[in-house]
């Protein structure tokens, strides 16, 4: 239970993270990839933070997949 109920927070973490959107939540507070990137502050922890928010972003397919594989294993274990 406690390796699966971990893997299940970091899903749902994940998927946090995918649905922020630039326009609407991440530009007018500053954290907008070109703002981070055009700067050279890709090192910084908010760098670092933007940067795991667009890898999220860009694995959407896989997060949905995955989504999928835990709603059935869910279902079939109870």
């Amino acid at each position: 239970m406690g390796l699966w109920m971990l893997l299940e927070g970091l899903l749902l973490i994940a998927n946090a993270l995918a649905i922020l959107n630039e326009d609407r939540f991440l530009a007018p507070r500053g954290w907008s990839f070109s703002e981070v990137s055009g700067n050279g502050r890709t090192k910084t922890l908010k760098g670092q933070i933007v940067g795991l928010i667009y890898a999220t972003q860009y694995l959407r397919v896989p997060l949905i997949i995955l989504n999928a594989v835990i709603v059935v294993v869910k279902l079939v274990s109870g």
